[in-house]
Order: C-alpha cells, then sequence, then structure tokens
C-alpha cells in the first residue's frame, strides 16, 4: 500500500467553497443520531490530525438565496409524441404543502441496435452535412465520449472495456451508451450520449419556456411541438471510498417549430455542468477541480464562474437535510443569451475540462488505504446523492 496523502483526508463535516465564492447548505458534522454505529460519525482515516482544520478560504456560511433552479419538466432527452398525466397527493402534509406531481410517461421504447450510425441526425437542412450547431454538438459529444472512455480504461487498468449499447428511437435518433464495471479502480462508470427527435405536449412546451412565454403575441397558446435535443451524461464510481464520485453533463435543445404554429417561435438553449461528491474533503483536491473549472469558464467570461458555481452550489442541494449534495462545481441551463457559436465553444470547452479536472484527483486517491468503516462511510454519502435525484427534486 502506499503511504496516506500528505494533506491529510478528512470527513465532509463542514460547509465549504472555492475561495471567494459562497454556498447553499453544508455538510453534515456527521450522520443523523438515529442511524446506528459505527456510522454515528465519519470514520477518520489512519494517520490524520483530527485537529487540522480547513484553509478558512474553504469555508463559509450557508447562502440565505437560492438561485432559480431550471424547471423539472424541460425535457432532457427524449419525450414521447404522446405522454399520459399522472398525479398524486401526500395524506399527511397539509393541503398548502400537498405533493402534486406530474409526470410525462413515455409510450416509445427504445430499439437495440448493432452498431452506432455516422450520425443520429435526420437528412434534413439541419442535419447531417449541413454545419448546423445540432451536426457540431453531436460530433462533440461522440468525440468527448470516446475520449473520456479511452482515459477512464487507462486510470482503471484492469484490461476492462467499456461495454456499449446503442439504441435507436422510432420517433428519430438514438444513443450509446458505455458502462464500465468491476474495473481496479471503478466500481462503476457510465458515459452515454443522446441524440433525438420529438414531439414536446403543449403543456410541456409552457412549462419548459414558463408562463411569462406561453402563448404568441395573438394570445394563442402553443400547439404540439417538434424539438431536438442531444447531450453526453456521465456519473462515474469509484472504488475507494477517498476518491471522488464525479458526475457531467453537457447538452443542447431546440424547439423545432415553423413560424405558422401559434404560440411556439423557435427557441434554443445550452445547459449543463460538473460537480464532484466525495465522501472524504481533501484540500488540494477541492482547488484542483475548482481550479479548472474557474479556468474553463474565464476563457469566454469572467462572470461565468462565479455565476455557475453559485448555481451548482443551490441547485444540488438537499432541502429537507439543509445539506448540500457535494463541493459544487458548475452548473447552467437556459443559456441562450449569448452568441449561439461563443456558447457550443464553451460547452465544448467546458466537456473537454473533464478529464484533465478529475484523473489527476484519482492518480492521488485510488490506492489510498481504507478499512471497512470508511467504506461504510462511502456508502453512506452515495445515499445522499440517491436522495436527491430521487426524492429532493419532485418536492
Amino acid at each position: 500500500h502506499k503511504p496516506a496523502p500528505r494533506t491529510p483526508p478528512r470527513p465532509l463535516s463542514l460547509p465549504l467553497t472555492p475561495p471567494t465564492t459562497k454556498t447553499a447548505g453544508r455538510i453534515p458534522r456527521r450522520p443523523p443520531a438515529a442511524e446506528p454505529p459505527p456510522l454515528n460519525k465519519p470514520p477518520r482515516p489512519a494517520h490524520t490530525n483530527p485537529h487540522q482544520a480547513m484553509a478558512s478560504s474553504l469555508l463559509t456560511t450557508p447562502s440565505q438565496t437560492l438561485a432559480p433552479t431550471p424547471s423539472a419538466a424541460r425535457a432532457r432527452g427524449s419525450s414521447p409524441p404522446a405522454a399520459a398525466q399522472v398525479s398524486f397527493s401526500s395524506p399527511r402534509l397539509p393541503a398548502r404543502r400537498a405533493l402534486r406531481v406530474r409526470a410525462s410517461v413515455a409510450i416509445e421504447k427504445e430499439v437495440p441496435e448493432n452498431e452506432a450510425p455516422t450520425t443520429f441526425l435526420r437528412e434534413d437542412g439541419s442535419g447531417a452535412g449541413s454545419g448546423s450547431v445540432r451536426e457540431r454538438f453531436e460530433g462533440m459529444i461522440r468525440r468527448v465520449q470516446g475520449e473520456i472512455c479511452a482515459a477512464l480504461e487507462e486510470a482503471d487498468g484492469s484490461g476492462k472495456r467499456f461495454v456499449e449499447d446503442v439504441w435507436s428511437r422510432p420517433g428519430g435518433g438514438g444513443g450509446i451508451s458505455r458502462v464500465l464495471q468491476d474495473g481496479n479502480v471503478f466500481e462503476k462508470a457510465g458515459v452515454n450520449v443522446s441524440v433525438v427527435y420529438g414531439v414536446m405536449p403543449p403543456d410541456a412546451y409552457r412549462a419548459a419556456k414558463g408562463a411569462a412565454k406561453n402563448g404568441a403575441a395573438d394570445g394563442h397558446k402553443a400547439g404540439p411541438v417538434p424539438f431536438f435535443a442531444a447531450g453526453i451524461s456521465s456519473v462515474l464510481h469509484p472504488k475507494n471510498p477517498f476518491a471522488p464520485t464525479l458526475h457531467f453533463n453537457y447538452r443542447y435543445f431546440e424547439t423545432d417549430a415553423p413560424k405558422d404554429v401559434p404560440g411556439a417561435p423557435r427557441s434554443w438553449w445550452f445547459g449543463g455542468g460538473t460537480d464532484l461528491t466525495p465522501s472524504y474533503l481533501i484540500e488540494e483536491d477541492v482547488k484542483h477541480f475548482h481550479s479548472v473549472q474557474k479556468q474553463a469558464c474565464d476563457k469566454f467570461d469572467p462572470s461565468f464562474y462565479p455565476r455557475f458555481k453559485k448555481w451548482c452550489d443551490d441547485y444540488f442541494y438537499i432541502k429537507h437535510r439543509n445539506e448540500r449534495r457535494g463541493l459544487g462545481g458548475i452548473f447552467f441551463d437556459d443559456l441562450n443569451d449569448y452568441d449561439q457559436d461563443m456558447l457550443l465553444n464553451f460547452a465544448t470547452e467546458c466537456a473537454g475540462s473533464v478529464i484533465p479536472a478529475y484523473l489527476p484527483i484519482i492518480e492521488r486517491r485510488k490506492d489510498t488505504p481504507f478499512n471497512e468503516e470508511q467504506k461504510a462511510w462511502q456508502q453512506v454519502r452515495r445515499g445522499r446523492y440517491v436522495e436527491f435525484n430521487l426524492v429532493s427534486k419532485l418536492t
């Protein structure tokens, strides 16, 4: 085994943020008291000084203001040509807080394919060979998928390769899913791309664009709206509890309605982000990860990093626990108030920054000695990740 890292890791037990930025929520000092031992307190790594404090520049009080979060109704990969509405209420909540969820239920199934096509784009004026943003974005996400999978395979060192599944969608488009499992370094790593077409029901379009943009100037509401969506999405779970989980996704969305469809003007936007979710806080890893994110943002606009860092802090926040999911990163959505080519280049830069932001941390932490108690604490923190995805965004 390699010796313990020079900068001693600490459990995620304090509010944290990179220099000069504020964060929403907090990381708990310990798991809730109701949880049985030995998880009533984050296990401390061997050979560390329990009294070593984090640098003051990494600590701050919780932010009291949350940035507006993107609509949960936004289509993020595929949307059916028809949908069923599902509603339910919780009898244990007061009427004013009753949980009411409306979801579009897809009736269109993915179709397995034997191999990936050269492009998932349609052969039309905005498809393959057009030089459109659609074509360039698809080319970018497929290239990045290949680069990241190759880099992760090399870092894993097990000789295992990502298993690929290709699928198509009757409504148009398809995707490529790649998964590496039970490697030397990675417990499970997935890197997926999708390029899909579909039709948004009127309610979904109005929810996506907001009440102020529901209709055209003549007051007409939108009818069914054709859309295009493409993106790359990934979650990486290392085995070692001192090696952090990483999540990233970058996406591009267009509504494709012709001008004669009432209430549905053409529109487009970019979204995405990269965030780190460690079980143990190691200061040099925090600084490295956020410095790479800042460098990527600063190439385009110095306001991007502080703006998207705060958005990330506020978005990945578990309200009922009053704590953050991890140590943040960058996050943005509905981004269309800059030149389209500039934002395409920005998304490309962010996607390209994933490997330099993450793999140096993995190389430093993958061989750190750990025990069963520390592995169990990793599972508790992963539970928070699941909790955010399955519970937090429904409330």
